[in-house]
């Protein structure tokens, strides 16, 4: 899953990289790929719209710095938008609860689940928990 979403915004994040300067028509095209891409990722509606809106508003009003092409400059603004909607630190488990903890996995079939669930109890195991 993760493969291709990565290959979909390479290839949206291709098309602006020859151009002089980020417009709006020039990110047009670029942003429905995104958008695209994040949907067919199952993202949620809501966030793929903030996400898009987000990183519009910063890409227009965006000086480029001359050693950066306006594509580099676009690719930072999504990279960090992207950060920035998944969380910027990582959160621990929080088990202070009464025996048994609950920790709810979903996730599509074939997106390693039970590998993933298999790791932390083995995790969980070792620190006694």
């Amino acid at each position: 899953m993760f493969e291709s979403l990565q290959d979909r915004l390479n290839g949206a994040l291709r098309s602006i990289s020859g151009k002089a300067k980020i417009t709006e028509d020039n990110i047009k095209g670029t942003m429905r790929e995104v958008r695209m891409a994040l949907l067919e990722a199952d993202v949620a509606l809501p966030v793929v719209k903030e996400f898009t809106n987000q990183v519009k508003e910063r890409a227009i009003g965006s000086e480029v710095l001359k050693s950066l092409s306006p594509g580099q400059a676009f690719l930072k603004i999504v990279h960090e938008e992207l950060q920035a909607v998944m969380g910027e630190a990582n959160e621990g488990l929080n088990l202070a609860t009464q025996p048994p903890a609950i920790i709810l996995m979903a996730g599509l079939q074939g997106a390693g689940k039970t590998t993933t669930v298999g790791k932390l109890g083995k995790f969980l195991t070792e620190r006694e928990k």
